[in-house]
């Protein structure tokens, strides 16, 4: 019988775990894409952002709703349902041929994650016993990592096939080669859905939803799964004590309602959102998606980029595991501040080398106006030769057979930028600048885009290069050394931030609003995480990787004085306990 139960436990974990899984396949699936969608696809870097911004979009849409549609459906069925939101994402995006559907196949896919972030942490406290629950939270977070390196191997593989495929085929074939591999890479992701829909529906329901909707006896039953037939009837008679003590509450008027507004709420529900948001604000999101991009960009090579992003992910795998063994012995406010220190210096490092190249580019936007046609587009193939007549019209010392391209433009107020081409990439294809491609095609989407523009006077309005800029392609070392540097930053997130964000869900939520509550510091967190990537390519276009590094410093200092200063330790701590704290102060309570 006890076999029985820790199978049940193991097999509880290993479905938990198919939802980190699937939760870090969809943060990761796009960053081993995205070169290829990006050669083929024909959107601009605008459009790009918003492909990767989509799945974080999805979530902020279905994290407002998940806490509310949990309580109401229950834990298991939402479960079912995000996996299912999943599976049918894959053959959307796979299949797709446009904007539109890419848009909506993503879409879907952070809908999914957003009900995963919050169904599966919220069902794992409510089933798991308490010595479990941090193993359990552990694991969620471990698998999410082994999703996100299993995308990176995908990645990486198709990167030795496109590779392979340049070296002995023509344009065109390449250029087909690569768009069926971001579509393959896509459906390779299919079958962990698969797995997640089908052991969702093989778990009980949270024994705790269960009590609360009347349903005792199937409480029990689902009790009885993972745990003694004492443990079961001991948590029952808690389930009912403090079920009749509520009551009594209301029958004598005592009960103050439970809201997110009430005073013993707002302290740990306001530290739980700023946790969110600036963990979300380091740029782990946008630094995973457009890793290999950052890679190309530092001066590696399209293979060793995509080999640059498997050790990314697998520094991140490695040192959660790390984590895990340190949370409890170390404590949540301790690996929080070492964790932001961390990435605070690897951040600035970033920063700095990027800066140097920067410093050398050169804007040769008057050349590149001059190349508008009558019809008011570009067409422009960046190989050395036009390279080199582009570095002519403005002198420097840049190679023009290591050189890359920007261009930043505008039609009426609405501002594009191009996607970044290198001129010793022979398969790349030419930068075409349209007004299809730049100006939104209704008033929805213009108002999305920028709400305060004239969407009438973009349609007639003249193209306009705002910047065209030339620069060096560092060399191999150089992106290397920005590679470490970006190592150094996942491991001090895998080590602190990305451990310790999930307990803070779950131990500073109060048990009576956590489910809500989640939701609400989710939605927070995705809106933050759906802005940054929206505004990624562009701000990299017009100002530099430096200035993007910069900016996510500055918001993990931030987070680094709240974790010092405001966050209270939890480690060994009940959920009781922690309530307490909150509610009367550090004075009357005994976490510290």
């Amino acid at each position: 019988m006890n076999n029985q139960k820790s199978s049940y436990n193991r097999f509880l974990l290993l479905v938990a775990g198919l939802g980190g899984l699937l939760y870090g396949v969809d943060v990761g699936i796009i960053g081993g894409a995205l070169p290829y969608l990006e050669a083929t696809s024909g959107l601009d870097a605008g459009q790009l952002s918003i492909i990767v911004a989509a799945v974080l979009l999805g979530s902020v849409i279905s994290t407002l709703f998940a806490g509310a549609l949990a309580d109401w459906i229950g834990r298991k069925p939402l479960m079912v349902l995000s996996g299912l939101t999943f599976v049918v994402s894959i053959p959307i995006i796979a299949l797709s041929h446009g904007y539109s559907p890419l848009f909506f196949g993503r879409l879907l896919q952070g809908i999914s994650g957003g009900f995963i972030g919050v169904v599966v942490p919220l069902y794992l406290a409510e089933c798991l016993a308490a010595t479990n629950r941090g193993k359990g939270t552990g694991v969620f977070q471990w698998l999410l990592t082994l999703g996100i390196v299993a995308a990176a191997l995908i990645g990486i593989y198709y990167s030795y096939r496109v590779a392979e495929v340049t070296r002995f085929a023509d344009a065109a074939t390449v250029f087909a080669f690569k768009d069926q591999a971001w579509r393959r890479i896509f459906w390779v992701s299919l079958p962990p859905g698969i797995l997640f829909v089908i052991g969702s529906f093989l778990v009980a329901e949270s024994p705790r939803w269960l009590f609360r909707h009347g349903k005792k006896e199937a409480a029990h039953a689902a009790l009885l799964r993972s745990r003694s037939v004492e443990q079961a009837a001991i948590e029952l008679r808690e389930m009912e004590e403090t079920l009749t003590a509520e009551k009594h509450k209301v029958s004598t008027g005592e009960q103050v309602k439970d809201s997110l507004l009430s005073r013993k709420y707002v302290i740990p529900f306001v530290l739980a959102c700023v946790i969110l948001f600036c963990n979300t604000a380091t740029g782990i999101n946008s630094i995973i998606a457009y890793n290999t991009n950052i890679l190309l960009e530092s001066g590696l090579s399209d293979v060793a980029a995509h080999w640059g992003y498997v050790l990314f992910t697998l520094v991140n795998f490695s040192m959660t595991i790390g984590g895990l063994m340190l949370v409890d012995r170390k404590g949540r406010k301790f690996l929080l501040m070492v964790g932001s220190a961390g990435i605070i210096v690897s951040l600035i490092g970033t920063g700095i080398l990027f800066r140097r190249t920067e410093r050398l580019n050169l804007d040769c936007r008057d050349a590149v106006q001059a190349m508008v046609g009558p019809e008011q587009t570009v067409t422009l193939r960046f190989d050395p030769a036009e390279a080199n007549r582009l570095l002519t019209t403005r002198g420097g010392a840049i190679n023009p057979n290591r050189a890359s391209l920007t261009i930043v433009y505008s039609y009426g107020d609405f501002t594009a930028a191009s996607n970044v081409v290198r001129s010793d990439d022979n398969a790349a294809p030419p930068v075409r600048i349209t007004r299809e491609g730049s100006v939104p095609a209704n008033k929805l989407e213009a108002f999305f885009k920028n709400p305060f523009a004239n969407l009438d006077a973009a349609r007639t309005a003249p193209l306009k290069i705002e910047k065209a800029l030339v620069s060096p392609v560092p060399d191999t070392r150089n992106g290397w050394i920005v590679a470490i540097s970006l190592y150094t930053f996942m491991a001090f997130f895998a080590l602190g931030p990305g451990v310790c964000v999930w307990l803070a869900l779950s131990e500073l939520m109060p048990t009576r609003i956590r489910s809500n509550g989640m939701s609400i510091a989710l939605v927070i967190n995705q809106v933050v995480s759906t802005t940054l990537a929206a505004i990624f390519l562009p701000i990299v276009s017009k100002y530099g990787y430096s200035t993007i590094f910069f900016l996510f410093a500055g918001f993990t200092v931030i987070y680094f004085l709240t974790a010092a200063f405001f966050l209270p330790e939890t480690k060994g701590k009940t959920l009781e306990e922690i309530e307490e704290y909150f509610e009367r102060g550090p004075a009357a309570s005994s976490v510290s």
